[in-house]
């Protein structure tokens, strides 16, 4: 193998490494949210458990972030609990920064 060879077969290795990461990351984000978004409405744990779950397989539905965001303000405005879409979004980047923090305590 050549030195090109390795170096892009090293690339392609720290790319999927990153994906993958970013995947977990975003999961993780998604069920902080879900959690978060539990203690507002004021859920048992077991609910909370169950709804933070709910909440990662919601962001499946299609790519981005709005199917996560609809699903949060929609559950969150019906429970009445008074929020908005920039409440919602800050509580994205708090909890992102939560789970990329939890990542690295666990490496």
């Amino acid at each position: 193998m050549t030195t090109f060879d390795d170096r892009e077969s090293a690339f392609e290795s720290k790319f999927a490494r990153d994906e993958e990461l970013q995947f977990k990351v975003t999961a993780r984000r998604n069920k902080l949210l879900g959690l978060w978004a539990a203690e507002q409405m004021g859920l048992t744990p077991e609910e909370a458990d169950a709804y933070a779950k709910s909440v990662v397989q919601a962001d499946f539905e299609e790519a981005g972030d709005e199917d996560v965001v609809r699903k949060l303000l929609g559950d969150l405005t019906n429970a009445g609990v008074e929020t908005d879409d920039v409440a919602v979004r800050a509580a994205f980047d708090v909890k992102l920064i939560e789970a990329r923090r939890q990542f690295i305590e666990e490496v």
